[in-house]
């Protein structure tokens, strides 16, 4: 077959897969050999061998059924859905040999006609006359259980696709009954065919309106007039992604305590001396890690507890303004001081301020410019690095979770009661809080109040959404 050496149809439950299916092994040249990776049958129901391999087999080494289906006569392929053999996925979605049949339907109707399947029993229909009908109720948070998975399944699929390089033919359930475009299909796919009609013995189940099929149309009406169909709350997210940093982590020598700092709070000191302080063995802690001495101290130390310290969002741009671009000297950011000074006007003193030379309504009032700058920053609309030190909390976590997700997130408010729950949960000695070091000039509570609340909101929108935050104090 031109450029193809199998297919597979990347369909769900109740999209008309069945239909499709049917449709392609009308084709001389195209055979379509059913579920082949459901993990609960071969192909079909009841089935426990396909193309010469048994479901062990199957089970042992997916790519040898791969291999009988890319080798069957014609040109053969599979459907498969999000929740099949997951050890294939990736091998067909990278091969741009296999031709990808992407099948969608109205996400409404396919979860509708799941339930009705469900209730009857019946998931095919070739007689009219032995149609089983009923009515089913709508459940709200089931459907977005549902609407949930579909599009996990599409994005990854349409991600692969674009990596790749590679192409699809979507087609939508209300096509399959279109003879002009299932020759289209098997014209792309290489079969050198033309048929003057479908054919096919399967009949639509449940050809009724909605409002005939579901109990509670009303609700299901009111429920789906409630979902964000496009979104439109999200945040949007344009910072970069930022990786684990692993060697900037710290571990206890005297307890199964793993640190992932967040750059840029003013707390990172203390955690260090405070980890340094617990257990036995002489104390102190361990650093400079790689992934590999990394996952060697995790495999030694069953039960450890990684964690990490959040901020409040105007506190930790507050340190991170005070630290790298109001002060000078050693560990600042002179030449994004001079940008800022230059490009978004920040009214930043020519040295290093003292309380006696420059004032709290000058420091509010340059806090709240960098704020507004931070806003642009961190929505990819500045020449300007994101710095980790200011790189939103929710980013930094995410990245953590490339080597392993975070057992727990403590919070700079109520620090020593998160940081004793954890002695205690390890059976470490507790351990007294080293001060925190001291604010560059003013602190943030002498200038805080409902502008420079509403900037950093604007600014951390993703982290007072996605991690909790409420008004500082």
């Amino acid at each position: 077959m031109a450029g193809f050496d199998l297919f597979v149809i990347l369909a769900e439950m109740r999209t008309g897969s069945n239909l499709l299916e049917s449709n392609l092994n009308a084709y001389v040249a195209l055979h379509c050999h059913g579920e082949a990776f459901n993990p609960g049958f071969m192909g079909y129901p009841n089935q426990n061998a396909l193309l010469g391999v048994t479901r062990e087999e199957r089970e042992r080494d997916p790519l040898a059924l791969l291999d009988a289906i890319r080798t069957a006569e014609g040109l053969a392929g599979f459907r498969y859905f999000h929740d099949h053999d997951p050890r294939i996925f990736d091998v067909v979605m990278d091969d741009p040999r296999c031709a990808k049949i992407v099948l969608t339907r109205n996400p409404a109707e396919s979860y509708v006609s799941w339930k009705i399947a469900r209730a009857t029993g019946q998931w095919k229909l070739t007689e009219a006359r032995h149609q089983r009908a009923r009515t089913v109720r709508f459940n709200a948070a089931e459907f977005e259980a549902h609407l949930a998975a579909l599009q996990e399944f599409q994005v990854r699929v349409l991600g692969h696709l674009q990596r790749s390089g590679q192409t699809a033919f979507w087609i939508a359930y209300e096509d399959l009954q279109d003879i002009g475009v299932m020759n289209g299909l098997a014209s792309w796919l290489g079969a050198g065919e033309k048929r003057e009609s479908l054919g096919s013995d399967l009949k639509k189940q449940n050809p009724a309106p909605m409002a005939q099929k579901v109990e509670n149309f009303s609700e299901m009406e009111l429920a789906l007039a409630r979902l964000d169909r496009f979104n439109l709350s999200r945040t949007p997210n344009f910072e970069p992604r930022r990786g684990p940093v692993v060697p900037s982590y710290a571990a206890a020598r005297g307890a199964p305590l793993l640190y992932a700092p967040v750059r840029g709070g003013s707390v990172e000191g203390q955690i260090r001396g405070w980890l340094a302080s617990l257990g036995a063995e002489g104390g102190g802690i361990e650093e400079g890690f790689t992934q590999k001495s990394l996952r060697a101290w995790r495999a030694g130390r069953p039960g450890h507890i990684g964690f990490t310290v959040l901020s409040h969002p105007a506190v930790r741009a507050h340190t991170a303004f005070c630290r790298r671009i109001l002060a000078t000297g050693p560990g600042t950011y002179a030449a994004i001081r001079a940008s800022l000074r230059r490009l978004y006007r920040l009214p930043l003193p020519d040295e290093a301020p003292t309380p006696e030379t420059y004032s709290a309504e000058q420091h509010r009032e340059a806090f709240l410019a960098f704020l507004r700058f931070l806003k642009a920053n961190l929505a990819g609309q500045t020449s300007i690095r994101t710095d980790a030190t200011w790189a939103s909390q929710a980013q930094v976590v995410r990245g953590f979770s490339e080597v392993a997700p975070l057992d727990f997130l403590a919070r700079e408010d109520r620090l020593e009661e998160d940081l004793g729950w954890l002695a205690a949960r390890v059976g470490a000695r507790p351990a007294p809080l080293p001060e925190p070091e001291a604010d560059v000039t003013h602190t943030l509570e002498a200038i805080y109040d409902d502008e420079i609340e509403a900037a950093a909101r604007a600014a951390y929108a993703r982290d007072y959404e996605m991690l909790g935050f409420t008004r500082w104090r």
